[in-house]
């Protein structure tokens, strides 16, 4: 699998997670978090497509975590 495949993939699969379970924010900015995840892991030598894309969907969760005030 050549990287742009393996970018594709992990890609892929972290935003029909997001996008499933309603974690899914804004897309532009969603498209552009995940890459950038996916990307600075892939740079450090990471070729593992779950953990690619788990990593992403757990820093996008943890970045973008909605408030919940209370009353």
């Amino acid at each position: 699998m050549t990287d742009s495949e393996l970018r594709e993939q992990s890609f892929e699969i972290a935003w029909n997670v997001l996008e499933r379970s309603g974690d899914l924010g804004d897309p532009l900015a969603a498209a552009h978090f995940l890459l950038g995840t996916i990307d600075r892991m892939m740079r450090k030598g990471e070729r593992r497509r779950l953990l690619l894309s788990n990593a992403a969907i757990d820093a996008y969760r943890l970045r973008y975590e909605p408030l919940v005030l209370a009353s």
